[in-house]
């Protein structure tokens, strides 16, 4: 059973994926580094040259061969959910774990990352909270758990995920 991490940048999805990987013995994937390996060019690149459409359509080829594999943790990209068809095939062989987190904190992690993002200081919240909307209901409408990673430490987030898979299997 493979476990697809997702959530908005700064749900922390890339350092939760690394740690469940490390502690649940499966190997990581990545949608963004499969994305380079394929196109040879970054996602934003893909976006800045050939505009998003291109970057989904990249997205969903990923998906569609991961989701043949089996014993993966997947640190999967945001716009993963835009897709119907990429929710289907993540579902064939394991399960969707959304990560959430309030506007506040995804505004605090992405400015400690120091990601380039346009957002003007001043209305910096706001632009997250309008992301956050955006996609919000279509992750949940697609996980089959939601964690809330606003007050919790990545290890907290990695055993509350161990519990899910656990039940799961079960």
């Amino acid at each position: 059973m493979n476990i697809t991490i997702t959530g908005f940048s700064g749900s922390e999805k890339t350092t939760i994926s690394r740690l469940l990987a490390r502690q649940l013995n499966k190997k990581l994937i990545s949608t963004d580094e499969e994305i380079i390996k394929k196109t040879k060019m970054t996602p934003k690149k893909i976006v800045m040259k050939y505009g998003w459409e291109k970057l989904r359509e990249s997205e969903a080829d990923v998906i569609e061969i991961i989701s043949e594999l089996d014993e993966y943790v997947l640190d999967a990209g945001c716009g993963i959910v835009l897709r119907n068809e990429n929710i289907v095939n993540l579902k064939k062989n394991g399960i969707i774990i959304f990560l959430a987190a309030d506007p506040k904190t995804v505004a605090a992690r992405l400015r400690r990352k120091e990601e380039e993002i346009d957002f003007t200081k001043s209305n910096y919240i706001d632009k997250v909270k309008g992301a956050l909307s955006e996609f919000e209901e279509r992750y949940k409408k697609a996980a089959d758990y939601t964690i809330d990673t606003s007050s919790m430490s990545p290890d907290e987030a990695c055993d509350l995920i161990t519990h899910y898979v656990q039940m799961e299997l079960h």
